[in-house]
């Protein structure tokens, strides 16, 4: 059975921790801090998040389940995404289930710490990563203007 992802006090220190290091230009290279606006106050939120490349395309993964960026993003229809000064604007698209398959495939290889929060392992059958889909979707990032951070 897969966890639920839970925020408590632990989850909000390490997601401050990744931040601040991504960020910096730290940690894992496929980290990206997104921002999105809150799809009922409009007030930005920023979190951590792993974005992937497959196919000659970028991937963002909900690895927690249809957390509140998840929400958020599909509201909004585009997402940012900033590290170690960059920020880029992308507008999402959910992807097909055909897509999403080798993009989860990728991420529960790469991003190990997510695994207990999907019933399906890595080389699980394409079915069973397919199944994934409704707990934990797949956008395609497509890219709209790059600016250079400070």
């Amino acid at each position: 059975m897969a966890k639920t992802y839970t925020q408590n006090l632990g989850t909000r220190l390490v997601n401050w921790v990744f931040r601040a290091m991504t960020r910096r230009g730290l940690g894992a290279s496929y980290r990206q801090i997104l921002t999105v606006p809150g799809r009922k106050t409009g007030r930005l939120y920023s979190t951590p998040v792993d974005v992937m490349e497959v196919g000659g395309d970028r991937w963002l993964v909900a690895g927690y389940g249809p957390v509140n960026w998840v929400r958020n993003a599909r509201a909004a229809g585009e997402v940012t995404l900033s590290r170690g000064g960059r920020t880029e604007k992308y507008r999402i698209a959910e992807a097909s289930p055909a897509e999403a398959v080798p993009v989860l495939r990728k991420y529960l290889t790469e991003v190990r710490v997510v695994r207990p929060y999907f019933a399906a392992a890595p080389d699980a059958p394409h079915e069973a990563l397919e199944a994934e889909l409704p707990r934990h979707p797949v956008f395609r990032l497509v890219p709209q203007a790059r600016q250079e951070g400070r």
